[in-house]
């Protein structure tokens, strides 16, 4: 169902709000609850950043609680190695190959690539349910006063950034409210302030849930951290500062300076530990942590120690995978996936199913009943969830990257095909056994012909022209194999 917007974007808040704060009517209470669903997304937060996923550096004892008492994945995948095409599969459940947004590309003055009208998100989905749905953190897909504005993407309630440029500042001199530019006084801009975005983005969420109790809710919390730039309150920065051999970072490319950056970059990811902590700790608090599904992944791999002072390679962020943000070989595409549901997910379960982004809203509409998607791309992952059921398989995933060069990627069954710099008309491909090396290490597409043109043919087959974000060379390309 899609709803329909005329007018102002203040009066769509108007409304919006009205929806927010309506209490279930008495004649749905005979009715069995949907259950709540919280979709937690950090940002650049990478497959081996937790200590459930083998950090050794960080802290995350709230994190790694999440998995013990629920079901981690080891195989699951973002929609795209950058943050806009991952946060518009995540919420459509089309594939990279399919969904419209499909690199990062700022709208200015403030904004990116809105995501269109005719495009059914997530929360449009649930609302007909009768769901409270909100978004909270960065969302990344429209400028203000656009289409894809989450308040006219069926979200009742929106705080955070709308441009992803904005949130390169934990510490902003604004942030929105539906459509409203809200003033964050004692932030003048620059590296430290009064108001950490974080800390506003927890108790907004926070809030919410005690608002909307009484009620089924949606809350997509998108946080900003661990993306640099690397900022954090002294408080949590002190827990690490001084544990290792830590150079300052200088600055650049947009990002402030860090005297301790490692330092700063473990407190962040921390700090967000300790708001998950709250948020379950809340739900028990409040008698809704057993009807509750609560997901917690990132929008895609670890980024560039060049960009933002980050170290990727000291912390393992990645793990053992290759390449990182922007990549799409292992360390950029694979993520950590927690779910957590008491009662209905066994705890201490950890699942090898190769799953992906676009696998979310076909699960989600499930589990809370709503209207399997006809014209998405994913697999409900509801079977593996409930341990009930026969769990489908994707015969293969298929990425597409605009950026970095253009680059394909599918995985089938174990095998790993990758193409890059497509943008120069490059159409090699590599290969890659990810049961015997999952680093991707070797190339064997010399000894694997076959195996390679049935890989050629799932990439033509996947890949539809975009008029916004065009790969020449694949838009004229006809299927081979």
């Amino acid at each position: 169902m899609r709803l329909h917007w005329q007018g102002s974007l203040g009066a769509i808040v108007a409304l919006a709000l009205s929806t927010v704060i309506a209490p279930a009517s008495a004649g749905n209470r005979s009715t069995p609850r949907p259950p709540n669903v919280i979709l937690i997304l950090a940002d650049d937060l990478g497959y081996g950043d937790l200590g459930c996923y083998g950090q050794q550096h960080i802290r995350t004892p709230h994190l790694d609680r999440l998995a013990a008492e629920g079901m981690r994945f080891t195989q699951f995948y973002s929609g795209s190695p950058v943050c806009a095409p991952a946060r518009c599969v995540l919420m459509t459940g089309k594939h990279p190959g399919r969904a419209p947004i499909r690199n990062n590309r700022e709208i200015q003055p403030e904004g990116n690539e809105p995501l269109p009208a005719s495009e059914v998100t997530l929360a449009e989905r649930l609302k007909p349910l009768g769901y409270a749905t909100a978004c909270v953190g960065k969302w990344g897909l429209g400028p203000p006063d656009s289409e894809g504005h989450p308040n006219r993407q069926g979200f009742d309630y929106f705080f955070g950034y709308l441009c992803q440029r904005h949130a390169h500042n934990h510490y902003p001199t604004y942030l929105w409210r539906n459509g409203e530019r809200v003033p964050l006084p004692g932030n003048p801009g620059g590296a430290t302030g009064e108001q950490y975005s974080h800390d506003l983005f927890e108790a907004e969420a926070l809030r919410f849930v005690r608002e909307q109790r009484d009620r089924p809710f949606f809350l997509y919390l998108a946080f900003t951290v661990p993306h640099a730039a690397l900022q954090v309150p002294e408080d949590s920065l002190a827990a690490y500062r001084g544990k290792w051999d830590d150079p300052p970072y200088t600055g650049g490319r947009g990002y402030f300076p860090h005297p301790a950056p490692r330092a700063a970059y473990a407190a962040m990811i921390t700090r967000m530990d300790r708001s998950v902590g709250r948020l379950i700790a809340l739900l028990r608090e409040l008698g809704l942590a057993e009807n509750s599904l609560v997901l917690v992944t990132s929008d895609n791999g670890p980024t560039h120690g060049g960009t933002g002072g980050t170290d990727s390679t000291f912390f393992r962020s990645a793990g053992s995978l290759r390449g990182l943000k922007g990549s799409v070989y292992e360390g950029g595409l694979r993520v950590p996936l927690i779910a957590w549901w008491p009662g209905r997910i066994r705890p201490g379960v950890t699942s090898e199913h190769v799953a992906a982004f676009w696998d979310v809203v076909p699960t989600v509409c499930e589990i809370a009943g709503a209207p399997a998607p006809s014209e998405g791309d994913g697999i409900s992952l509801a079977p593996t969830l409930l341990g009930r059921g026969r769990q489908r398989r994707h015969r293969f995933l298929y990425w597409e990257f605009h950026g970095y060069g253009g680059q394909q990627a599918v995985r089938w069954g174990d095998w790993k095909a990758v193409r890059r710099d497509l943008h120069r008309g490059n159409l090699t491909i590599e290969l890659y056994d990810l049961r015997h090396d999952p680093a991707e290490a070797r190339d064997v597409v010399a000894e694997h012909p076959e195996v390679v043109r049935r890989i050629e043919r799932m990439m033509a087959v996947s890949h539809t022209p975009s008029p916004i974000f065009p790969i020449p060379v694949l838009d004229g390309e006809p299927p081979r194999g």
